[in-house]
């Protein structure tokens, strides 16, 4: 919501794994660390799975240090192994391409699941009742999914389909045919009103969806754009409060930090987003969901393993994965182009040298400029924060307390004003920490498929309250829990990074740290000033301090 979108360079490929001048993707990262060896096929008989064995190597190889693939020896290179809501992956040699728009029209071949079973709930595919396991719905290149009660089994390497029925091949892109209802993640933006033509065209009716998560964005002015679009409906759904307490609450909870500087505020804000487009998806009766994102990000990953867990039926339409679409839209000026054909409103500011997503939490910049990582931000990129050498000479004092190690109310010393409601509290912070310049960070960091990006961030509530936090839980949690829970606030941030907010091993690990919070209780004092934050002092009635003990 609000990004201003960039369109990704399709020929660029990951880091690669080589053998004798032939080279192969990374396998991919799978929830438990597994990875799949290139030539394992997913052969299941009863509940047990049988591999066939890979390539044999030579020794010394570094696929045998490191416990990753390498390509056969005729120098082919094999395709990522797309990922799945559940880690699955989609056996090699078995195609999910589609001549439409990247989905597989498909019979159902298991038996009807009782309704409350754990699959429902998760997103996970249940066997069939005899027992055999099947794998979960992968996540593929074209948005697609392989359907349900599709076998897998290989022989010799090769797959087969029991199921799968291809669409023919359609000679042009205008589908006149009614296809079914979209919801399209809609930002206003040149990209999404491109697609949003662009679905109408293939045959779809358009529903638009946009969420108000506290971005800086003119949301009539989106509806009336997108109705003039085409689109049958626009939703426009304010959950910011709901972002707060369901999804920034836990990560203060935890300290949730990923790679020890990153705060996670694009992260926390994609699973909030997609679990309101699947409410509206729901109670549309929609078969498909679509969203802008670009195929070397993260959020592609955040949102379709968010949908597919809570609507594990969706397909999921993925325009910048989609050869049909990113051959024909290779940049800015081919969208320009669209739109001025299609009458679509074209931007008439100069397009900024980076793009930025923007939320309650936190504002991003990336890509453009910034790609260079030698190249310093600019002082006009940043719009959330003061510049801390133009900040207030006076500091803010201010005192939060918290229970259950829940931020419940913030008061300043200085002029006495206090909040306690969820939003109120957390915007009151972002006013202050603004004002002095907290929360900047620039940073290079590890995305989920693999390569590394940089990224600068504002992040001036979070900051303040992760300081905050930090401080009462090491004055009220045991040693011995607080360790544990630290391992457990690792792993909750590299879930949440990449998009495993709705998984079953996430929703344990926030239970678990949702326990450790029950003694972190009391009041924080601490001095904002110049882009820092100084704790001043703490107090609680649930303290494990002893003073007697330290004199």
């Amino acid at each position: 919501m609000g990004r201003q979108e960039r369109h990704p360079n399709t020929s660029e490929e990951s880091p690669m794994c080589t053998h004798r001048g032939s080279s192969a993707q990374r396998a991919p990262w799978l929830p438990g660390g597994r990875t799949v060896p290139r030539g394992q096929g997913t052969r299941s008989v009863g509940s047990r799975h049988r591999s066939q064995p890979p390539r044999a190597r030579p020794k010394g190889h570094p696929a045998h240090q490191r416990g990753r693939p390498c390509a056969p020896r005729e120098g082919a290179v094999s395709q990522l192994a797309p990922v799945s809501a559940g880690g699955g992956t989609v056996p090699r040699g078995q195609s999910t391409r589609s001549s439409e728009v990247g989905t597989v029209p498909y019979t159902l071949g298991d038996e009807a699941r009782p309704r409350g079973h754990t699959a429902h709930q998760r997103g996970r595919l249940c066997g069939p009742r005899d027992g055999a396991l099947s794998q979960p719905a992968p996540y593929t290149p074209g948005g697609g999914t392989v359907p349900r009660g599709q076998s897998t089994r290989s022989s010799e390497g090769e797959t087969t389909s029991a199921h799968l029925r291809r669409p023919e091949a359609s000679s042009s892109p205008k589908m006149s045919q009614h296809k079914g209802t979209v919801i399209l993640a809609y930002s206003g933006g040149l990209d999404t009103s491109c697609i949003l033509v662009w679905l109408k065209e293939l045959g779809y009716d358009v529903i638009a969806f946009l969420a108000n998560i506290g971005q800086d964005e003119d949301f009539e002015a989106a509806r009336e754009k997108a109705l003039k679009l085409g689109a049958k409906k626009v939703y426009i759904e304010d959950i910011r409060k709901e972002f707060v307490e369901q999804f920034i609450w836990p990560a203060v909870q935890a300290n949730a930090i990923y790679e020890d500087r990153y705060l996670l505020g694009t992260s926390l804000a994609r699973p909030c987003i997609a679990r309101q487009q699947v409410m509206v998806a729901k109670k549309e009766g929609a078969q498909y969901v679509s969203h802008g994102a670009t195929g070397k990000g993260n959020d592609q990953i955040r949102f379709e393993l968010t949908c597919y867990a809570l609507y594990p039926e969706v397909k999921i339409i993925s325009p910048w994965r989609m050869p049909e679409f990113y051959n024909r839209f290779r940049g800015r000026t081919d969208l320009m182009e669209y739109a001025k054909k299609h009458g679509i409103p074209v931007p008439v500011t100069p397009k900024s040298p980076w793009s930025m997503d923007e939320n309650l939490m936190h504002i991003s910049y990336e890509a453009g400029i910034l790609e260079n990582p030698k190249t310093h931000a600019p002082p006009s990129l940043y719009t959330k924060t003061t510049d801390p050498r133009k900040a207030p000479d006076t500091p803010d004092v201010l005192e939060i307390e918290f229970k259950k190690g829940v931020p419940v109310r913030v008061t300043n010393v200085g002029d006495g004003t206090t909040h306690s409601s969820s939003l109120e509290l957390f915007l009151y912070l972002n006013g202050i920490a603004s004002k002095h310049g907290v929360g900047r960070i620039d940073i290079v960091e590890n995305r989920f498929i693999g390569m590394k990006s940089r990224g600068i961030y504002e992040t001036p509530a979070g900051t303040i309250l992760f300081q905050a936090h930090l401080d009462i839980e090491t004055f009220t949690m045991d040693r011995e829990v607080r360790r544990l829970k630290q391992e457990l606030a690792l792993r909750f941030s590299e879930q949440i990074y990449n998009g495993f907010w709705f998984s079953p091993e996430c929703e344990f690990v926030r239970s678990c740290i949702e326990k450790s919070q029950e003694m972190v209780e009391g009041k924080v004092q601490m001095s904002i000033l110049k882009g820092q934050v100084y704790i001043l002092g703490r107090e609680s009635p649930l303290s494990l301090y002893n003073r007697d003990l330290v004199r």
